[in-house]
């Protein structure tokens, strides 16, 4: 199921059911090795439908089960399912906020679990058949260079060779961390152990780039996150249709 907001309230609206089966191949895998393909997966842990929608997402990224592509997974926890019942510990406004941005360019409401491929398909984060398809055409799409370094308490970031028609675009950092449950006490999953999949601890801008640039961004990290499960994601997106035309990560680590 999935669940749209309308005048701030979640409505039950049907959907396609989950599929366990995995995808066939869809492309042979490039010779220059898979390319990197983001899937940001709007959740949380008051909807009972989200779930499944993270177990899909947790056996895509695990098992890299799309030829020619490297599956990165963004988890971000909204937050207006909290005043029902539940209040999601990894939920933010921001993640919310992103979402009904990309819902104004699709044209639908905001709703969980909602999957969105590179930026520019979006459907019911559960369905599978669907990830893999979008994941694969998304692969082959024109897409910009994305180099990352580190050093002990910050990201070095070089980006180079925008697809063309991208006139300018954003440079966004994202820190996810893997390996994330909770027991649910209350609402619709109550007495569950979700697993989530990679989770977004922190998303924030680093600038922007037209053509070719280079940035630097310090690594602030929390003393409760595990640097074992942590990982650095860099997002290039174009700023006008919101597509994401470069990725790439880098495990941190132990690095402080």
């Amino acid at each position: 199921m999935k669940r749209f907001v309308l005048v701030g309230l979640p409505v039950l609206v049907a959907a396609s059911a989950f599929s366990a089966l995995r995808p066939a191949p869809l492309a042979a895998r490039p010779a220059a090795g898979p390319v990197p393909v983001v899937v940001e997966l709007f959740t949380s842990e008051g909807c009972s439908s989200c779930p499944a929608a993270d177990a899909a997402l947790r056996e895509l990224e695990s098992a890299q089960l799309v030829p020619g592509a490297e599956v990165i997974a963004l988890g971000q926890h909204v937050d207006y399912w909290n005043r029902l019942g539940w209040k999601d510990p990894f939920s933010s406004a921001q993640f919310t906020d992103r979402q009904r941005a990309y819902a104004a360019g699709f044209g639908t409401g905001s709703y969980t679990p909602q999957a969105v491929v590179n930026g520019q398909y979006e459907f019911v984060g559960s369905d599978h058949a669907a990830l893999a398809a979008a994941i694969a055409k998304a692969a082959r799409a024109p897409r910009a260079t994305v180099q990352l370094a580190r050093a002990a308490g910050a990201l070095s970031v070089q980006v180079a060779g925008l697809p063309a028609g991208t006139a300018a675009a954003t440079v966004l950092l994202a820190l996810t961390e893997t390996g994330l449950s909770t027991q649910v006490g209350r609402g619709e999953n109550a007495g569950q152990l979700l697993r989530h999949a990679a989770v977004v601890r922190e998303l924030r801008p680093l600038g922007t780039v037209r053509g070719s640039g280079t940035f630097s961004a310090p690594l602030a990290l929390r003393p409760e996150w595990q640097p074992a499960h942590l990982r650095a994601v860099v997002l290039v997106q174009d700023a006008a249709s919101r597509h994401i035309v470069g990725a790439a990560s880098l495990p941190l680590g132990a690095v402080n």
